[in-house]
């Protein structure tokens, strides 16, 4: 779901390899008004999916992610693709 700018994505309930492809899959569809991907991975058992993101985009293994930032809760990870 895009709004302004920032698409959401909700992880829960995927696997690492779900996950994976279904971020994989919206960065490819983003557009140049998408600024931020955000994803709602939850906590309590989100974590590995908190780690795969973290393994995955962060240090410039994805050519359209700038940076990773934590959400508003640990439930959250945001992937900044420019600056507002």
């Amino acid at each position: 779901m895009a709004a302004g700018g920032i698409i959401e994505i909700d992880l829960h309930g995927l696997n690492k390899e779900e996950a994976l492809s279904t971020i994989e899959r919206a960065l490819c569809g983003c557009g140049t008004s998408t600024y931020r991907v955000r994803l709602i991975h939850g906590y309590h058992g989100g974590i590995s999916l908190r780690n795969m993101i973290y393994d995955e985009f962060s240090y410039g293994r994805n050519s359209k992610v700038k940076r990773i930032e934590n959400g508003t809760n640990p439930g959250i990870t945001e992937l900044v693709l420019r600056e507002y």
